[in-house]
Formats: structure tokens, sequence, C-alpha cells
């Protein structure tokens, strides 16, 4: 066997560094500077020329911003990458027009397959272009319902209230709630008994739901005071009572926990009783 002669060896490898090794060294250190200035530039772009004007807070103006940062900072990576790795083969010797055949070829074959793929990328433009929730949303995905961790242009990253990440493609959703867009309700059904005052019951709730707004704790996450809205329902043992407000974003669990606990202890304070259910039985 013919081994190599060593100075050889030497000078031919140092020959394809100083030449391939150097220009594949500065292919990759040129593409993390253009990353890393692209995801300036375009974080500055988008800052500076996405309308803010058409959103009804700063905070969803910021949302829409950095959801819209996120998913052109990993668009620009993919890009930048594909274009230095195939200049890498390149460099390195590797004939990059058959590998580029190999895959159009390939590509045709498993055309079927990646028309998932395009639905997703598809529904996800239109998810951007429509603004229908951003990053640090509380969304609900069909069943599937958490808070907006990331979003890319080919899948939604929730997080849900028990830790869990769910992962789901854009084309795979039929149905998307937004729980957080603008503003949120308070939602809240109290059974008040049949002996009850309603005129006593309807004042407790105005007052608690004035006292609550006006809170220094509370007041910034309420827009509109709790109140009675209506007579809901006659229940087998409560009348029904709707109550409605309207809170910041993400704050309507919170507030109307915080109205629970005080129309509680309002309640005991005027005695109105909040029944368990009942039920009469006759014995002939």
């Amino acid at each position: 066997m013919n081994v190599p002669d060593p100075v050889v060896l030497y000078g031919a490898v140092y020959a394809w560094v100083m030449t391939n090794g150097i220009a594949i060294l500065a292919i990759i250190i040129g593409a993390i500077i253009v990353r890393m200035v692209g995801r300036m530039f375009l974080e500055r772009i988008i800052r500076r020329f996405v309308p803010s004007s058409g959103f009804p807070s700063t905070e969803a103006g910021r949302k829409r911003e950095e959801t819209l940062i996120r998913i052109a900072r990993g668009t620009l990576t993919v890009l930048v990458w594909i274009v230095g790795s195939l200049m890498v083969l390149s460099k390195a010797g590797i004939d990059i027009g058959p590998l580029l055949a190999t895959v159009g070829v390939a590509g045709v074959a498993v055309g079927f397959g990646t028309q998932y793929f395009i639905r997703d990328i598809i529904a996800g433009i239109l998810v951007i272009i429509e603004d229908q929730y951003r990053v640090g949303d509380a969304v609900c995905l069909d069943t599937t319902c958490g808070i907006v961790e990331d979003i890319s242009i080919r899948m939604t990253t929730l997080r849900d209230t028990d830790g869990t990440v769910h992962h789901i493609a854009h084309g795979s959703t039929t149905k998307a709630s937004n729980l957080s867009k603008d503003f949120a309700n308070v939602n809240l059904n109290v059974g008040v008994s049949y002996a009850s005052d309603l005129e006593q019951v309807i004042r407790i709730i105005s007052e608690v739901g004035e006292e609550l707004a006006a809170d220094p704790v509370w007041k910034a996450d309420i827009h509109k005071a709790p109140h009675f809205e209506r007579v809901d329902d006659f229940g087998d043992s409560a009348v029904i009572i709707k109550i409605l407000g309207e809170t910041a974003p993400l704050r309507q669990w919170a507030v109307t926990g915080e109205l629970r606990k005080r129309l509680k202890i309002a309640f005991d304070r005027a005695g109105i009783e909040i029944p368990f259910p009942q039920r009469v039985i006759h014995q002939a």
C-alpha cells in the first residue's frame, strides 16, 4: 500500500485551508453577520412602519409587532442558512447542480405529501395578515386552549394551564377563538334564594362592582364595572342573576374571582342566601 508523503499531504491540506477553508470560514462568519444585522434591521423596519394606530391599546400594538418580528426573524434565519449551506458545499468541491436536480425530482415525488406543508404555510400567512391572534394572547384552537408562546409561518405553540406545550399546525385548525383580543368580559351567573329581595340583591351587586372598579389594586384591570344585567333564569332552587363587566385582556379570570369573593362576603352580611340544590319530596 502506498503511503502518501507527509510533506505532500501537509502541503495539499495547507493549500486547501488557505483557499477553500478560508472561503468557507468567511461564508459562515458572513452568514452569522447577515443573520444578526438582518434581524435588527427587520425589527426596526417593523416597529417603524407597521401601523399601530388601529389597535385600541398600546399593548395590542406591541403584541402585533412582537409576533411579526418573531416570524420575520425565523424566515430570515432559514433563508440565510439554506443559502450559506449551498455556498459552503460549493466551496468544499461538491457540485450542487446534481444535488439541486435531485431535490427537484424528490420534490415532485413527494408533492402529494407536501400539500399539507403548503396548506399549513398558506393558513399561517392568513393568520398573520388577518391578525387573528398574537404572541401572548389566550386562544383556543379548536379544543386546545392556552397562551400563545410562539407563532411561526407553519405552526402555533400554545402552553395550557397545566404547563403542557402544544404545537398546532395552522392548516389543521378549523376554529381559532381569541380570549384576550382588545378586551375581555366578566360573565358571571350567581344564584340567590327565592326568598331574597331582588331589589336588595341588585343594589348590593352594583355597590360591590363599583367598589371593585374603584379599588386602586384593581381599577387598572377594569374597563367597565361589573353590574347587574338581568334575571337569567329560574332554577330548581335559586334565581339566577347575570352579572357582566369589561376588563383588560387576560384579566377577566382574576377580576371574576375577586368579584365572587366580595359578593359572598356582602351577601353573608346582608343575610342573602346562595342556596344549595334542593329537592322537595312529597310523602303519600
